[in-house]
């Protein structure tokens, strides 16, 4: 098959031609050492190539990107900007091509993914395509969990995981080349690898780097890495016909429900992509389809259901690429991971309901939650396109054409401009970089936002009063979790109860999928959990059981069964903890055991949770291990019982109310102290440990007074923030910030 492709490079003086034949790659090149400060690519091609991957025919041109790099010879040349279709190959195939061009003989291949799913699946792919295993010469890296050896050479891993290599490699000696794949998503450590790899990329010529998008706004990128070349891959996208509903939906989960059936009745055979917000409506859709499908019978042919979400098993997650039977509906229920970073063969109709979870945080309140909102217009164009990979499709959007011309914004908002950014800043102060507000952000983020991250740190001991990382500081960026909880595991030596607390942190870290309610035991599956909960010992002190008493049984598939627990969730909690404790010993605590001594672990929980301690004014307590886990680290978040049932915290004078999941939500205990507040139909706080107001004063003096009210100990803020104002703006060398009193 014979088909050639021509590259130009159009710079102010000179042109850089580019020309290549296949199968016999022979090619002409002519170079002037020119700065290209634009670069246009053009691919002809000599015949239809149609069900050929788009990078297949032009692997000629990725094996000869090291010649655009070699010969231009120019400061900024080893920086390049490709963008091409979801499904195009960039992930799969280049990181393979650069392999076959000779990369790797001076280290490895580093490709970043926003999301641990996409990295494990990814790398599973290019395994089985180079014909290794898992592990050896194709690897992932992901949070808690590395799958890869000192034959590795392609390692693919979540952008967070590299962005903690540079604490202990600044210069990512190790690799020749970091490919930095769906930058367009914007997420918080991708924002952070840019400035990074930016700046090393400039004494660094040796180290190539490639930033892979899927979207259009490239210029954006090239501008940013000092107007580097683009190259640009061309897509096969087949027209899609794209319908909206007339009125806006009152419950798009049930539309999107009906629609699916609506297709597998009506419509020509192809796949179905749906899109949804999590797992639990994935879970509740599943059912639903399952159900209906049920009483349909014989009269429709079959619907495969396949979910996919981050907590899902890793083999069932795998069964979204497998081929879908002759006669049979595949119908793939996703996050927004299916808009960009995996690729599912088959996908003709597209339904999109117009909604995704998003986190956002209010520096002002210190809230961060994860709601549901709407998409914006480039996330409903990479859903549309999802149905024309393979040939003409259809998306069924859930909304009227004017809610996506007037109501949708043009692109969605970098996660850096709506998160909370303490442990990116703990991060960049454990690298030496100090001037916050002039690293080179290719969005900034707000001031406030930035401001409230250093009063955090200040208030946890990570930094001193000069804004210098302080010895808990550096104790504490060693650990990949957030700030409060891992100072509460470096607060846990002073109580000789680490072995205890990483327990707890590392269930903390699973998240909220430790137990699970089935639909029809709900009320055996409650009683099961209010059993862990006995002595009202607070959330904290009750997943500490959880884990003691798994660990007791042998690790018991069967005892998670019978509490209903979700056995996958304990395994995770597992391999995090044992991490953990290696962690423990690189910075020289030594794993003890306090079990019996409850204040003390919950004089270690509060040292750690300083932003969601929440106080209640009860002076009774069961537990001072529960308060050593609350205090020592998350004594920020704390709150007070109100007259009404409700709590108000103690920083915000904010409302909130106990979760109703919560072991402590009938019991209502005057003060307490929380690991994070959830927005759904009310501000709940979650995980919620009962405490010692006096507690606060002695494990946080430098952020609580304590006063004598009425017959309860009410702990005041401090003003924290003017006091942080005033540290930052005299030591301007560190924080160029200058505030006021508001």
């Amino acid at each position: 098959m014979l088909w050639a492709i021509g590259m130009q490079f159009q710079t102010n003086d000179h042109v850089v031609q580019l020309t290549f034949k296949h199968p016999h790659v022979n090619h002409s090149f002519e170079s002037n050492k020119a700065i290209l400060p634009t670069t246009s690519v053009f691919f002809l091609r000599n015949e239809d190539l149609s069900g050929v991957p788009p990078f297949l025919k032009f692997k000629p041109q990725i094996l000869l990107t090291h010649l655009l790099w070699k010969s231009c010879e120019i400061e900024g040349a080893n920086v390049l900007v490709i963008v091409g279709e979801t499904g195009s190959g960039k992930t799969t195939q280049i990181p393979q091509y650069l392999h076959e061009a000779g990369y790797t003989k001076r280290g490895m291949i580093a490709c970043t993914q926003p999301r641990r799913v996409a990295a494990m699946s990814v790398a599973a792919r290019v395994s089985q395509e180079m014909g290794v295993k898992l592990g050896h010469e194709v690897g992932y890296s992901i949070r808690f969990e590395d799958c890869t050896s000192e034959k590795t050479i392609l390692k693919y891993m979540t952008d967070g995981m590299l962005l903690r290599e540079f604490l202990g490699e600044p210069d990512l000696a190790s690799y020749s080349v970091v490919m930095v794949d769906e930058a367009h998503e914007r997420t918080l450590s991708t924002d952070i690898l840019f400035g990074l790899v930016k700046d090393i990329a400039r004494f660094r010529p040796d180290l190539k780097l490639l930033i892979s998008s899927a979207t259009l706004d490239a210029e954006k990128f090239s501008d940013y890495f000092d107007s580097a070349p683009i190259f640009r891959i061309p897509g096969r996208r087949y027209p899609v016909e794209i319908s909206y509903t007339k009125a806006p939906e009152a419950d798009y989960l049930d539309a999107a429900i009906v629609t699916s059936l609506q297709i597998h009745v009506t419509q020509p055979p192809g796949d179905i992509l749906v899109f949804l917000t999590g797992q639990e409506e994935i879970e509740t859709a599943e059912e639903i389809l399952k159900h209906r499908t049920r009483g349909l019978g014989t009269k429709i042919s079959e619907l495969i259901i396949c979910p996919i979400y981050a907590n899902l098993p890793t083999e069932l997650q795998a069964k979204i690429f497998e081929p879908t039977p002759e006669g049979a509906r595949k119908v793939v229920l996703a996050t927004n991971i299916a808009e960009t970073s995996l690729t599912i063969d088959g996908i003709k109709y597209v339904i999109d309901p117009g909604f995704c979870k998003m986190k956002s945080y209010n520096p002002r309140t210190g809230m961060e939650s994860l709601l549901v909102t709407p998409i914006s217009k480039a996330s409903a164009n990479q859903r549309a396109g999802r149905s024309g990979r393979t040939g003409p499709g259809k998306c069924f959007r859930l909304y009227t054409a004017y809610n996506y011309h007037n109501d949708l914004d043009d692109n969605t908002v970098p996660e850096i401009q709506r998160t909370n950014l303490a442990n990116v800043v703990l991060t960049l102060k454990s690298l030496g970089i100090h001037d916050l507000l002039n690293f080179d952000f290719m969005d900034p983020p707000p001031a406030e936002a930035l401001l409230k991250a250093l009063e955090l740190l200040f208030a946890l001991s990570a930094l001193n009063k000069l804004g210098e990382l302080t010895k808990v500081g550096r104790r504490m960026a060693e650990f990949p979790l957030d700030p409060m909880l891992s100072k509460m595991i470096v607060a846990s030596e002073n109580y000789k109860c680490s072995d205890d607390i990483i327990s707890i942190a590392a269930m903390l870290s699973v998240g909220n999928s430790i137990f699970y309610r089935p639909k029809d035991k709900q009320v055996h599956a409650d009683n099961a959990r209010l059993n862990f909960h006995t002595g009202n010992v607070g959330d904290h002190m009750a997943l500490l059981k959880v884990y003691n008493s798994w660990k007791e049984t042998n690790y018991s598939t069967q005892w998670c069964y019978e509490n209903y627990i979700q056995v996958r969730s304990m395994k995770r909690a597992r391999d995090i903890r044992d991490q953990l404790a290696g962690l423990l010993e690189r910075v020289e605590i030594e794993l003890t055991s306090n079990a019996n001594d409850l204040d003390a672990i919950k004089k270690s929980i509060t040292s750690g949770k300083l932003i969601r301690l929440i106080i209640s004014c009860n002076a009774d307590f069961f537990s001072v291990l529960n308060l050593i886990l609350t205090v020592a680290g998350f004594f920020p978040h704390s709150a007070r019982l109100q007259k009404n049932g409700s709590y108000r915290t103690v920083k915000h004078s904010q409302t909130v109310h106990i979760h109703p999941s919560s072991g402590l939500a009938q019991v209502l205990p005057r003060w307490v102290v929380y690991h994070e507040l959830v927005l759904t139909t009310k501000e709940y706080m979650r995980q919620v440990t009962e405490l010692k107001p006096e507690w606060l004063v002695e494990i946080a003096p430098h952020y609580y007074q304590l006063k004598d009210v009425e017959d309860c100990m009410i702990f005041l803020s401090l003003s924290s923030s003017l006091y942080c104002h005033y540290i930052f703006a005299r030591s301007q060398q560190h924080f160029p910030l200058r505030f006021t009193d508001n």
